[in-house]
């Protein structure tokens, strides 16, 4: 799990507009309208979810779409997912916005598990930030494997018996294919750890200053900072960052390191995929530049890097991470200034999952649609995560999974059985 940012309505946190094009989605879970903050459209989630009950916070001091919200109470339920029709292949940006507002009655929100395609995402806890006021938001960066993206919320071990599962908000946004390039994106995903703006002390940035947006949180610690007189062109670098996020930098003076301990918090050992962006502060001329090298925990991260007045951004895809980190800068003996460094991104590599064969997903899709008064957790993928499969289903352990069993008694159902059944070759018991 990655650290939570507060939503507050004190924050003035600046909202996209909904895309012309239908590849972008912004939902109010538990909405019956359309609202509107900003230039921002949230529709409601009826489109997307058929499990869950909806509910209303008496509240009116925080944004919009976080005084509604959907939560599933039903203990018997493996997962309850929202579907959202996607482009097969394409990279998109999945945004979970959860504020608790104590729906329930109670004082706590509950604790439960996120789920992408079959792959446990993380846990979402947002204990500390609801008591501070706040509310939380969780991000990844993921390639659709098929032509719906499910994302599911199910129970775990620490989910109370007398609490449920909820979601204040979603959001899906097509990302452009050079946007977080790697070549192993169709199997991991990347999870957001930190996305800041140094030197900044003004309100996140997002959209419309960012495309996608992102949240950009801002971050000042012990070192000078300074302002930019010149603007970039974001479409120029990799990931396209906001023009504000070059506004300000961290520096040093000349001749002397930059350090940097960023994120600020410990991170999990792991592979993680690190972006930092740079950009020479002063008015453009023959003398706008800075050559530095840069150090992540020791390592040599990149070397003799020319930072000038047109900027630029360095990226390592799988960079291994534990513990606290410290990005060093390394001025060059002739450079004439001290290194600068102006925004971060830092993601954790998280490897997808098992999936299940694609001709097993669709049988047992046209199965489903067949009947009426279906299980709550029929949707999404039918074998995945293990211990959460669809109510009356058993699937093999191999890779790619096959579904083995399927017994349909007991549940009150209505309806035919479909021909596609006989398409579960590998289908032991029904």
């Amino acid at each position: 799990m990655f650290p939570c940012i507060f939503l507050l309505w004190l924050v003035s946190i600046p909202l996209a507009n909904a895309s012309p094009q239908t590849r972008d989605y912004l939902i109010n879970c538990g909405a019956s309208d359309v609202i509107e903050e900003g230039p921002l459209k949230y529709v409601p989630d009826k489109d997307y979810v058929s499990t869950g009950n909806k509910t209303t916070l008496n509240r009116r001091d925080i944004l919009p779409r976080l005084q509604t919200l959907r939560f599933f109470p039903n203990v018997n339920a493996r997962k309850y997912c929202y579907s959202i029709p996607v482009i097969k292949e394409a990279k998109y940006l999945v945004k979970t916005i959860y504020f608790y507002g104590g729906f329930d009655g109670g004082n706590e929100p509950p604790v439960f598990d996120q789920i992408i395609d079959g792959t446990k995402w993380s846990t979402v806890n947002t204990t500390e930030d609801y008591a501070s006021g706040g509310s939380s938001y969780y991000e990844a960066i993921v390639v659709a494997h098929n032509k719906f993206l499910s994302v599911c919320l199910a129970r775990n071990q620490h989910t109370a018996d007398a609490s449920s599962p909820f979601i204040s908000s979603l959001e899906v946004h097509y990302l452009d294919s050079s946007v977080y390039n790697s070549t192993k994106m169709l199997k991991t995903m990347l999870v957001t750890v930190a996305r800041d703006s140094f030197g900044s002390d003004g309100d996140i940035i997002s959209y419309p200053d960012d495309n996608y947006n992102r949240f950009w949180q801002p971050f000042k610690d012990d070192n000078p900072f300074v302002s930019s007189q010149t603007k970039v062109t974001p479409s120029t670098f990799w990931n396209i960052p906001p023009q504000k996020a070059f506004s300000s930098a961290i520096t040093t003076s000349k001749g002397k390191n930059l350090t940097l301990n960023w994120p600020s918090f410990s991170l999990p050992a792991g592979l993680y995929y690190i972006a930092l962006y740079l950009q020479d502060n002063r008015t453009p001329s023959p003398y706008s530049w800075r050559v530095l090298d840069i150090y992540v925990n020791g390592q040599k991260f990149y070397q003799k890097v020319n930072v000038t007045d047109s900027g630029l951004s360095v990226v390592g895809t799988e960079w291994p991470l534990q513990g606290k980190t410290e990005i060093t800068l390394v001025p060059a003996d002739d450079s004439p200034v001290g290194p600068l460094i102006n925004a971060g991104e830092v993601f954790q590599i998280l490897p997808f999952g098992r999936r299940t064969v694609t001709r097993d997903v669709v049988a047992i899709e046209h199965v489903r649609k067949g009947f009426f008064n279906e299980p709550e957790d029929w949707i999404g993928d039918p074998c995945l995560p293990v211990g959460n499969s669809w109510t009356s289903i058993s699937c093999s352990s191999e890779d790619p999974s096959r579904i083995m069993s399927l017994n349909l008694t007991g549940f009150g159902l209505s309806g035919n059985l479909a021909a596609s059944v006989s398409k579960l070759t590998a289908l032991k018991h029904l």
